[in-house]
């Protein structure tokens, strides 16, 4: 099951199983890079295998609407991944809301396709799935990042202490919210 949205400069794919080798693929690229600022990942996690199963799950999540994950790729080239986007936590009811994730290939930093690929993602998960509220936990330190989030009008709503375990260590994350004022919801 594949579903593509476009953007200006990207193609957002909604992947399987059978991508399994281009999901390693970016992971190997950017195993250096992605580890200041990820879970410690084991050699598991760089096999084909557990990418099948990763991807698997995640369609399940999309499925059952719990979780929208993102593939980024330039037009042009789609068996090369440059990043991802991830709504996941998906809560109904009385929240409609949701956490944000995204990650991009080191080699193509400060180029805007992050911004790019998450307006596009804002998009879907405002007027597509309705919801009404998107929660993303940045550490201080990654001013870029916060950079990103800001620019696409998420505003700080505090300061969560040893929020996650971040390479090895508990950091602490800037818990940033952007709400659809477009939400016509009663």
């Amino acid at each position: 099951m594949e579903k593509l949205y476009y953007t200006e400069r990207l193609v957002l794919r909604i992947i399987d199983k059978t991508d399994a080798p281009v999901v390693l693929d970016y992971y190997s690229r950017n195993k250096e890079f992605l580890e200041e600022w990820e879970a410690v990942k084991s050699p598991e996690f760089y096999t084909i295998e557990y990418q099948e199963n990763q991807l698997d799950r995640e369609l399940k999540l999309f499925e059952e609407g719990n979780s929208l994950r993102l593939w980024l790729f330039k037009k042009g080239d789609i068996s090369r991944a440059i990043g991802c986007i991830a709504f996941s936590n998906i809560v109904r009811g009385a929240f409609l809301s949701c956490h944000l994730g995204y990650k991009l290939d080191k080699d193509e930093i400060n180029n805007g396709f992050i911004s790019e690929g998450i307006s596009k993602g804002i998009e879907i998960i405002f007027n597509e799935m309705g919801l009404h509220r998107i929660e993303a936990n940045i550490m201080p330190k990654n001013k870029r990042s916060l950079r990103v989030v800001e620019k696409l009008g998420f505003y700080n709503e505090g300061l969560a202490l040893k929020y996650l375990k971040i390479n090895g260590k508990w950091e602490d994350h800037i818990h940033m919210v952007l709400l659809n004022d477009d939400d016509t919801e009663k």
